[in-house]
């Protein structure tokens, strides 16, 4: 079984809901990705990071692809 490599807009988009985000919807993935890692209280690195070595990440298979 391959694993998931991606998150999907659905997934984040009740993430964001969860976190209490609003306009949400209206961003697009890689905008509402660092909306949610500045409301986590992490660096919104997503896709800014070359060779990042940050580990759990959700995002890390998506974002070093």
């Amino acid at each position: 079984m391959a694993t998931k490599n991606t998150v999907t807009k659905k997934e984040l988009l009740e993430k964001a809901s969860g976190l209490g985000l609003k306009g949400s919807a209206k961003l697009r993935k890689a905008e509402l990705i660092h909306s949610i890692q500045i409301a986590e209280g992490n660096t919104d690195c997503f896709a800014r990071i070359a060779n990042c070595a940050v580990t759990p990440c959700l995002y890390r298979g998506e974002c070093q692809a």
